[in-house]
């Protein structure tokens, strides 16, 4: 009933700017630009030749320094400029940099680019109002409206790439080969030393505005994790995202944080790519493919060459990557024989010999029409006497045919023409008519691996996932007394009994046993147990007790337990004569199945990740482990198993390794998870081995770990399902519905809903008569963000124990603007109109603003619909209409 067809991301234009405060508008699309300046710095001459050769179509200001050539006259100081600039650059040196921000906030100005250093910007920010990219930042580039206010040596040209980058040099580095490439960009973001406005502002941005077609990232340091992968999955919805990271293992040289970073990134929909050549290799092939590519698996790759050789070594390269190469069908074959030579065996690669020509063009065509291929590599090398030309531009116009009349798109073209002397020229011939092309067989199909992962990781993240959730009700209180216990100890290392307790607690099995002071009393407590049993020395200061003697298997009497429980006393006090002795656990021994590991640690750049993988003594040398971000859910935990391919499929079932139960094991490591969200004092926690055969999990042994007291709580970079909001609402007939944030289970019941309504709700709510709603509005709609946008559900359990949603009220608003105006939606099923659902919605939502501190709700609403403009006016809600709109108007209720 409310807001036009939204294309995905939700808010399809820019936020209504503030009346003062920071817009993002003023940095992106800026009318004016004031360069404040010390003519002493070195900066100054770079950012003052760059802007004034742009071609801004604004207005250049300066002030402080004599009159740029290109900038009207300058002023005195920012207080004397002609108009409050949208946009400062400032170029003075630190003790100068507080009072020219503040003179700017006063002129009504709030945003800033700094690429000069600036120790503290961040906390001159705060103090002025102002914010700024840097400090030393690059610079920012906006090609299509001549704005160059960057540190830059080359102009970059126009084009559907968009570069934020925290390195100077890497960007300098990036826009030096595109130069050379022919390859241009909607923004280029220095995000600096990202002290104030970060990756996150930018990407929002870029999420909203449509010139971009595919964004490269650059990150050293992710200011705020939350928000950055909230604003990098807006983006990846629409567009490839790539993301390096320079350093990672210098930072953390077990490659821990780069793998965590990766499965961040993989939770965002972008993909990361490992050092500059992959990722110019990416740019080279997303700022050439224009639109997104064509749905299918992604990874059949079919390969044309010239030549056998070229075309053996991109098969290699495909098969080492973990793609496939295509196979097309017979009737393609027949029809591709024509352009091979005789005795073509019908295989991919395709070689068409050196004499090839424009053959080359026409049967990279053919195949990329074919709906069994997902991208094309087309290889070729130079050959005595050929009009190389001609064989150029056939490749052109193979890459550029749209299929008319397809169903579909055909799968992009990308060309390898190695060599130098005469290839070079080709190649930027080539690249000159936007082709994707490469210096080598094995580059061509890194970018279509590239294009494949892309595709795997966009469409994991936007994955409708089934209704199964997985319900439990862990015993919190248990734990509580557990860790508070734990502290009043002066401990911040649990005992190994207590670890499983805290799993036990979340529905975890664990093995029986009992912490016992002796050796006589572990033979009773084995006893009591039953036989055989493993015994284990408890001490606070011995983490791995194996290789200290510390664990003894298969006892199987009261006095072999005895005799060991004493031998085992003296291994350890001659190896580690400075440990505390604690007592023994005795266990009951569990029968022989796969061994896993459990793990949940903490990452400095995105907080809290779980590590799945082989388990036991040698895990660290196996070096078979997958991690993701918390929160998961049972699809996320499936995935995150099966991305320990090793494992993966030993659990399914090898040679003597009967198949486990993988349910159980994606519940276990959901159930951790839910830890994770519950105890964010919780610094670290093991499970190894957690044993899992046909009948379920245990838990063998565990360890956990707490932070220090008054040390800050673990953030999640991906906030976490609100259960505490779910509440009961009875109608007026008594009838009991759970209104509840969605989540991305709802998918299949959303469109369930969606189809129940009449062609004309859908047309008020939507302003388009739309039939369906695509699996992708479906997962935008189900999958959001509860740090930045609200869902409230009304869910009727039926008969048979199903659910089925019966109104949803939403509400949305931008990254960045915390305390900004929120848009609304509304829509009830038709069985429950006129029972006050709608306003109880309303009224949930409207209190979750309040509590956010958003100052406004608004909405778009039909003029002919009169009972919405009734609703909303009962709820308090003005209604005005919109300049240059007849048919809508807006609804607007002030929170402050």
């Amino acid at each position: 009933m409310l807001r036009r067809v939204m294309p995905l991301p939700l808010l399809a234009a820019p936020p209504r700017p503030a009346a003062a405060g920071f817009r993002d508008t003023a940095l992106f699309r800026p009318g004016s630009v004031a360069l404040i300046a010390d003519a002493a710095l070195p900066e100054t001459a770079v950012v003052a030749a760059n802007l004034a050769a742009g071609g801004f179509r604004g207005r250049l200001l300066a002030a402080g320094i004599p009159t740029p050539a290109g900038f009207e006259p300058a002023a005195p100081s920012v207080e004397a400029l002609p108009v409050a600039p949208d946009l400062a650059v400032l170029c003075l040196p630190p003790d100068r940099l507080e009072a020219a921000m503040r003179a700017l906030a006063a002129r009504g100005c709030f945003a800033a680019i700094v690429p000069v250093a600036a120790p503290d910007l961040a906390g001159t920010c705060a103090r002025t109002g102002v914010r700024a990219l840097g400090q030393g930042s690059f610079g920012l580039c906006v090609p299509a409206i001549g704005l160059n206010a960057s540190l830059s040596h080359v102009a970059p040209r126009p084009g559907r790439l968009a570069l934020v980058a925290q390195s100077a040099a890497l960007t300098r580095a990036v826009l030096d080969w595109a130069a050379a490439e022919s390859v241009g960009f909607s923004h280029v973001v220095g995000i600096g030393g990202n002290a104030s406005l970060g990756f996150a502002v930018a990407l929002d941005w870029l999420a909203r505005e449509g010139e971009t077609g595919a964004v490269l990232l650059d990150l050293r340091r992710i200011r705020n994790r939350r928000a950055f992968i909230s604003a990098a999955r807006a983006v990846s919805r629409t567009r490839p995202v790539v993301a390096i990271r320079a350093g990672g293992r210098l930072a953390d040289a077990t490659g821990v944080a780069d793998a965590v970073m990766e499965a961040a990134l993989r939770r965002a929909g972008v993909l990361r790519v490992g050092g500059l050549e992959e990722l110019l290799s990416a740019a080279e092939t997303l700022a050439r493919l224009r639109g997104a590519p064509r749905a299918g698996e992604g990874d059949r790759i079919a390969i044309v060459a010239n030549g056998t050789g070229l075309g053996r070594l991109a098969a290699d390269a495909v098969l080492a990557g973990g793609a496939r190469l295509a196979d097309p069908p017979e009737a393609a074959r027949a029809a591709l024989a024509a352009l091979l030579p005789p005795g073509w065996s019908g295989g991919n690669p395709l070689s068409l010999g050196p004499q090839a020509g424009t053959r080359l063009g026409e049967a990279a065509a053919m195949l990329a029409a074919l709906p069994e291929v997902d991208s094309v590599v087309a290889l070729h090398a130079p050959v005595p006497g050929e009009d190389a030309d001609t064989v150029r531009e056939a490749l052109v116009a193979a890459s550029r045919a749209r299929g008319a009349g397809a169903l579909r798109p055909p799968a992009p073209i990308l060309v390898g023409w190695p060599g130098g002397a005469s290839a070079g020229a080709q190649r930027a011939a080539l690249a000159a008519a936007g082709i994707a092309v490469f210096e080598t067989p094995e580059a061509a199909v890194r970018g279509a691996l590239q294009l494949a992962q892309d595709r795997r990781n966009r469409a994991a993240a936007a994955e409708l996932p089934p209704r199964e959730v997985l319900e439990f009700a862990p015993d919190r209180a248990a734990v509580r007394r557990t860790l508070d216990g734990a502290r009043a100890a002066g401990r911040l290392a649990l005992t190994e009994e207590e670890a499983l307790g805290v799993l036990a607690a979340y529905g975890v099995p664990v093995v029986p046993g009992r912490a016992v002071a002796g050796a006589e009393d572990a033979g009773v407590a084995a006893a009591m147990l039953g036989f055989p049993v493993v015994l284990k020395i408890l001490s606070p200061d011995i983490a791995r007790k194996t290789e200290h003697g510390g664990v003894a298997l298969g006892l199987s009497s009261v006095a072999e337990v005895v005799r060991e429980a004493l031998a085992m006393r003296e291994r350890v006090r001659a190896a580690r004569p400075e440990a505390r002795f604690a007592g023994f656990l005795v266990q009951r021994q569990a029968a022989r199945a796969h061994e896993l590991r459990l793990r949940l640690g903490e990452d400095a750049m995105f907080g809290p990740w779980i590590g799945f993988g082989a388990g036991g003594t040698a895990a660290d040398l196996l070096a078979d482990e997958a991690f993701d971000l918390p929160p998961l859910n049972l699809a996320l935990a499936h995935a995150l198993i099966a991305r320990a391919r090793r494992t993966a499929r030993l659990l399914a079932g090898h040679r003597d390794h009967p198949a486990a139960d993988r349910g159980a094991v994606a519940a276990a490591l959901v159930r951790l998870s839910q830890i994770a969200v519950d105890f964010p004092e919780i610094a670290t926690l093991g499970v190894n081995p957690l044993l899992a055969d046909a009948q379920g999990v245990l838990a063998v042994d565990a360890s956990l770990t707490l932070r220090p007291a008054g040390a800050p709580g673990a953030v999640l970079a991906i906030a976490p399902y609100p259960a505490e909001l779910a509440r009961p609402w009875r109608a007026p007939d008594g009838t009991v519905l759970t209104v509840r944030p969605i989540r991305p289970e709802d998918a299949a019941a959303h469109a369930e809903a969606f189809r129940r309504l009449t062609p004309e709700d859908v047309r008020r709510r939507f302003f388009s008569a739309l039939r369906e709603l695509p699996p992708a509005q479906i997962a935008r709609l189900t999958q959001i963000d509860y740090d930045r946008e609200m869902a409230f559900i009304a869910v009727e359990r039926r008969e048979d124990g199903s659910e089925r949603t019966v109104g949803v009220a939403r509400l949305v608003r931008e990254i960045g603007s915390p305390a900004g105006e929120a848009e609304f939606a509304v829509i009830v099923d038709p069985a429950w109109r006129g029972r006050g659902l709608a306003r109880h919605l309303m009224e949930r939502l409207i209190a979750w603003a309040r509590e956010q501190g958003v100052t406004a709700v608004v909405g778009q609403v039909l003029a002919e619909n009169t009972p919405m403009l009734g609703f909303v006016r009962a709820l308090g809600f003005a209604v005005r209409r919109l300049p240059g709109e007849e048919d809508v108007v807006e609804a607007r209720l002030d929170l402050r």
